[in-house]
């Protein structure tokens, strides 16, 4: 999208939010009705048209009239999620509230109903309830208080996610082999390196026997990662640290001044895998030997539905006996869905990210919700289907809402078990 397609977008999501304003705004004032204090009154009423019109006017400048070429930078981040922020918190607000006056409406119908011509009440609204209004803030606090949240603490809260995974033709040898999995870093988007290093450390200390990154390493610049190859380096692993490349890693959501310059800064982003120790898989596997026994580990390029579509599965299998256990680093789980579980040999288990789980969600013992759910088959977690496997990591890190209310930054730790 052109920047005067963003730019009429954004004029149309402060039309909305100035019009949620005013409804608002009529809302507070049935709360502060009756206040003996006039500056308080006045204090709630302007303070509030005050700050969110000035949240709409910062996000509209910062997205209409700043350099958006290079991709977000934190201010535009930041921005974004604030307007976020508050436009949800107006969203339930508003719910309540118009809930309450279509009570109201009915109340006034119902009330004149039958009523001789001239006894008939007007108008049909009776007075908005004050207990609804405050109902409204109470309920509007909870998403503004959880996206606040999300932006200060749940982004770096990462989690471990430990499984066991049973394969009836696992190498011996291979029974108990552990994997660390890291997707989705988006380092351009780090704001806090001392928290974002709590993830490393959790990484680390899982000693698994093999890490694995599957893709997404920057948002964009190959010089996103730069402060942080060192922290990533510290990663080890007796089988080694393997990578791959994902959708946003090739750099095609900004303007570059030529083909030859956004080449380069893939080239780039392939030497820093290089300088982190990763071994950058790109249509191709290896093996692994523990034993005397093998297993295969292969690595695409970015496949997904309605993205860069550059893996070639056939060719990162070429060779790979029909027989042999095999491990696949694919960063889109799509490519799962619509190639890897139907493809002629067999891939027991495939490692994926790329949907972030929406950065919003739910996850409870026996509910699972996520607006992203609608597009993939797997948005996070474990699936098996006919004895093929698919992880999707929920990512690393964050992108474009600077938070994670939800569903948490995960280090992801698989232990391959031999089924009896």
């Amino acid at each position: 999208m052109r920047r005067g397609g963003f730019f009429k977008m954004f004029l149309i999501l402060a039309a909305i939010s100035l019009v949620l304003d005013w409804y608002i705004y009529n809302g507070l004032k049935t709360i502060t009705t009756g206040w003996k204090a006039a500056w308080a009154r006045k204090l709630v009423l302007w303070g509030y048209l005050i700050i969110s019109i000035a949240v709409t006017l910062v996000f509209i400048g910062g997205f209409s009239f700043t350099d958006l070429n290079h991709g977000l930078n934190h201010f535009h981040e930041w921005s974004l999620s604030i307007f976020l922020t508050f436009f949800v918190t107006k969203l339930v607000f508003i719910i309540v509230l118009s809930l309450g006056d279509l009570g109201r409406f009915v109340k006034g119908v119902a009330r004149n109903v039958g009523q001789p011509e001239g006894q008939q009440t007007r108008p049909y609204f009776p007075a908005r309830r004050k207990f609804i209004s405050e109902l409204a803030v109470f309920l509007a606090a909870i998403p503004f208080s959880g996206f606040f949240y999300a932006m200060f603490r749940g982004k770096y809260d990462y989690k471990l996610h430990r499984h066991i995974v049973y394969f009836k033709d696992l190498p011996e040898a291979f029974d108990g082999f552990t994997i660390t999995q890291l997707s989705d870093i988006h380092s351009g988007s780090f704001d806090n390196t001392k928290a974002m290093q709590k993830g490393i450390d959790m990484a680390i200390a899982q000693k698994s026997d093999l890490f694995v990154f599957t893709g997404d390493i920057v948002n964009n610049m190959a010089d996103e990662i730069e402060p942080y190859i060192d922290r990533f380096k510290q990663i080890k692993a007796p089988y080694g640290q393997f990578s791959i490349l994902g959708n946003h890693d090739y750099a095609t959501y900004i303007e570059w001044e030529s083909e030859a310059a956004k080449n380069a800064n893939l080239d780039k982003l392939k030497q820093h895998h290089k300088a982190m120790d990763y071994r950058l898989l790109l249509n191709e596997h290896i093996e692994l030997e523990k034993g005397g026994q093998k297993i295969v580990l292969a690595g695409v390029e970015n496949w997904g539905r309605g993205f860069i579509q550059v893996g070639d599965l056939d060719k990162a299998l070429h060779g790979v006996d029909d027989d042999a256990f095999t491990i696949l680093l694919s960063h889109d789980p799509t490519h799962w869905e619509e190639k890897v579980r139907y493809h002629k040999k067999k891939v027991q288990l495939t490692l994926s990210g790329h949907t972030h789980g929406a950065q919003f969600g739910v996850e409870t013992a026996g509910f699972r919700w996520s607006p992203v759910q609608n597009r993939y088959l797997d948005w996070a977690g474990l699936m098996t289907i006919n004895d093929r496997n698919l992880y999707v990591n929920r990512g690393f890190g964050f992108l474009a809402f600077s938070g994670r209310l939800g569903i948490w930054p995960e280090v992801t730790v698989i232990e391959l078990r031999r089924q009896a």
